[in-house]
């Protein structure tokens, strides 16, 4: 009975799991508008705190902020409920698409509804930044560590290791200075050791029955496979969604090539060059979190099978096994940081990380505007004049309106649509 209270949040996450385009940056700017401004679930400190930690650990970021915001809320039974909510949309859409795909003579035709999305998704972003600096930056080394955020987010942003660095970083300088005083009367709580017990568990069994269905050629091998390597993928890529597509690359598409595998005669989960960047293509124009593409990528190598229900079980697997590491590391590690706050070395870095936070969002508006800037735009194409347009009303919509996003986001697919 509990949990009926929490209806009204739960409806809010359910709108914003299908109108949240651009990826983390543009997730980011649509949980300020609902979950900060309108709904007041929590503060902009919060938010960027809640952001700041989760750009430190390996997996979905977007998804575990929001499931630190159900967490926040009303505990683990609202966080797992957020968290399913949220990527339910997604994955239906993303492992639909592994039946559908043979289906659709020309995709272009399909996702040209989307053509004003990206542009949108940089408002947002822009919109997160423009917010967000008015609660991080207020002295000289945040400006400083802004402007190195911005420029090196901007110039290595495909870098998977450059937000993970630049928040260490930026956490390290902050600690020259002792001017910043931590809580001394709140005592540390705690830690529960179950979720990182059960997050270490799962690896390694994973691992071994992947192993031992290969060699001992288990009937369903490719299943236990599948878990193993999207339990692998959500538990060790930093960068999200950009470093997550070469390693699945790597996975399903160079490594059944390789010597070594066809001089075993191996039969490996494999997927064919151009399906796989057409699944990468859709889940970018799609609402929802981008690791949702473990739905698509589950279901398309279990294919092979000739068999709808495991073809079925793909997708679920490929689903659960990318998004369960981010929500059993987030969920055990955010009371850890808890804890870590009240000492003195992180207290005083806490400034530093969210003035990279907001430097990374800004160094991302300029990146993903690049093109439509200097491209678009400088070249005369109307496309860059009406990316622009689109960029400038949702950020001054969302800036200095109380419209909501899901609005926004409704009349830029009608543009798209009409166009």
């Amino acid at each position: 009975m509990a949990l009926l209270r929490h209806i009204p949040f739960l409806r809010s996450v359910f709108l914003y799991s299908i109108t949240a385009f651009g990826g983390p940056q543009g997730h980011y700017g649509m949980m300020l508008k609902t979950f900060v401004q309108k709904r007041k679930d929590v503060d902009e400190h919060e938010l960027l705190d809640l952001v700041s930690f989760c750009n430190m650990l390996p997996g979905a970021s977007s998804t575990q902020t929001l499931t630190l915001i159900g967490y926040k809320r009303g505990g683990i039974s609202l966080a797992v409920l957020t968290l399913l909510i949220w990527i339910t949309p997604a994955c239906i859409i993303m492992g639909g698409l592994s039946f559908l795909l043979d289906y659709f003579d020309d995709l272009g035709i399909s996702v040209g509804i989307f053509k004003f999305i990206k542009a949108m998704a940089i408002g947002f972003i822009a919109f997160s930044s423009y917010k967000l600096f008015h609660v991080a930056i207020h002295n000289t080394i945040t400006k400083s560590i802004l402007v190195v955020a911005a420029l090196a987010t901007y110039f290595a942003f495909k870098t998977p290791w450059i937000f993970p660095a630049l928040i260490v970083l930026a956490g390290f300088f902050t600690n020259f200075s002792d001017r910043r005083i931590p809580q001394h009367e709140e005592k540390p709580k705690q830690i529960k050791w179950g979720n990182m017990l059960i997050f270490i568990a799962l690896f390694a069994i994973a691992g071994y029955l992947s192993e031992t269905a290969t060699k001992e050629n288990w009937k369903n091998r490719k299943a236990f496979n599948l878990f193993e390597n999207t339990y692998r993928f959500g538990s060790l890529v930093f960068g999200g969604g950009d470093v997550l597509m070469p390693m699945m690359y790597d996975q399903y598409l160079t490594r059944p090539e390789t010597k070594r595998v066809q001089e075993n005669k191996r039969d490996v989960l494999r997927m064919n060059k151009d399906e796989f960047l057409t699944g990468w293509g859709i889940v970018r124009a799609i609402p929802g979190p981008v690791f949702s593409i473990g739905a698509f990528t589950g279901g398309m190598v279990m294919r092979t099978e000739n068999s709808a229900s495991l073809q079925l079980l793909g997708c679920f697997l490929g689903a659960i096994g990318i998004f369960l590491p981010s929500a059993l590391l987030v969920l055990f590690f955010y009371p850890v940081w808890n804890n870590l706050k009240k000492y003195a070395v992180i207290y005083r870095s806490l400034e530093g990380i969210n003035a990279a936070v907001v430097g990374i969002m800004t160094g991302a508006t300029f990146y993903l505007m690049k093109d439509i800037v200097f491209v678009e735009l400088w070249s005369g194409k109307i496309s860059g004049v009406y990316d622009t347009v689109i960029i400038l009303a949702t950020f001054f919509i969302l800036a200095f309106s109380k419209i909501s996003p899901p609005f926004i986001v409704l009349f830029c697919l009608f543009l798209g649509w009409i166009i």
